[in-house]
């Protein structure tokens, strides 16, 4: 036996084990040691861009005054700045406006772009485009909560908005069985109204103010679109007359029949149906169709004025003998003043027509008009 220790087939095995474990134990030693003296650890680094992360943090990072006029100018800040990327890295500009058309609240958006910003730090043409979109938007600006239109910043035409909106309905029915938009009527109708919506009236104190009610007129003119009582003759002559030049048809004629038949009755009912304090169907019905039939006659004669609807309230306000077809129309009609500042008629209209004032209730219609039908 002591010859076999003493053997090489002994001792080399042996000493061969005895040396790895010796050297797998230094070196768990020594591992050990490397990790509870920290020699494993890499050497972390400080992003050189950490002081801008930091920045747009507490830029995003606060309380903001969120309304809808900061909305609107946080997300036109944003298309800008989508405009400027989609010349440059049009794939990156589509992924960040899909996302703001898909609602995403403006700031995330903006973040986006920050984003984008950051890797394009070097490039000079982005930088320089950029810059002349953030040095406008960075410039002091006077913001104001009130409407560009001054006289829609008047007491009155809160009460005159609240008023029209009860006749939403009346209106809708009008417009659709006369064609005519529903916008037009309401912009004649602001014309007529806001001139007699003055808190100095008594009316006005009395009732039109308090009761949010349209003012009913019972002199000259009748109803709440000022509708004169041989204006009122006329258009119902035109709906009965075909060789009349405002004639539309003969699905209009029955539009505006009585009940009675004597002269005295009609004229009796006439005033009824336009003063009528309750349902101011008459008075919408009447406009609708002085507004179709001077249309009409301008269209016959080669000068179509459905995309003017200063125009046609300009017309509307003066009257048939002075609604002559020309290839260039002038605005007017009376003079109206707004807390002592003037406007024609067909100003006031136009400016209500294109305000986006009460555009939830009387939008823009895709086929505004149905002007050109057969008689």
């Amino acid at each position: 036996m002591k010859r076999f220790f003493k053997s090489k087939w002994f001792k080399i095995p042996f000493y061969t084990l005895t040396f790895a474990f010796a050297a797998i134990g230094f070196f768990l030693t020594v591992s050990y040691m490397a990790i509870q003296m920290g020699w494993t650890k890499e050497g972390g680094i400080v992003d050189s861009n950490n002081r801008y992360f930091q920045e747009m943090q507490d830029k995003y990072n606060q309380d903001f005054k969120v309304d809808s006029a900061t909305m609107v100018q946080k997300r036109y800040e944003a298309m800008e700045r989508i405009i400027v990327l989609n010349e440059y890295y049009p794939q990156n500009a589509q992924y960040i406006l899909s996302v703001l058309q898909r609602g995403a609240d403006e700031y995330e958006v903006l973040r986006m772009l920050d984003a984008v910003d950051l890797q394009l730090i070097d490039n000079k043409r982005y930088r320089k485009a950029l810059s002349k979109i953030k040095f406008n938007a960075g410039r002091t600006k006077k913001v104001s909560n009130l409407s560009a239109f001054e006289w829609m910043n008047i007491a009155e035409w809160k009460t005159f908005k609240e008023a029209v909106s009860k006749d939403k309905k009346i209106i809708d029915s009008v417009a659709k069985q006369t064609g005519v938009e529903g916008r037009l009527i309401v912009s004649c109708l602001v014309g007529e109204q806001i001139r007699l919506f003055n808190s100095s009236r008594e009316a006005y104190k009395k009732w039109i103010g308090p009761l949010k009610v349209l003012s009913v007129e019972s002199q000259f003119s009748f109803g709440v679109t000022g509708i004169k009582e041989h204006t009122a003759m006329n258009i119902e002559h035109n709906l009965k007359d075909p060789e009349s030049i405002y004639y539309l048809g003969s699905k209009y004629e029955g539009l505006l029949d009585f009940v009675g038949q004597d002269t005295a009755t009609i004229n009796k009912e006439r005033i009824d149906r336009l003063t009528d304090f309750h349902n101011h169907y008459y008075s919408y019905m009447y406009a609708a169709l002085f507004l179709k039939q001077v249309k009409v006659q301008w269209e016959k004669e080669g000068f179509p004025i459905d995309k003017r609807p200063e125009i046609l309230a300009t017309l509307f306000n003066v009257g048939y003998p002075q609604s002559k077809p020309k290839r260039n129309p002038r605005v007017g009609g009376s003079t109206i003043k707004i807390y002592e500042k003037p406007y024609s008629f067909g100003a006031i209209a136009y400016q209500f027509y294109y305000s986006g004032e009460l555009f939830d209730l009387f939008p823009f219609e895709k086929k505004k008009f149905d002007w050109n039908e057969k008689a």
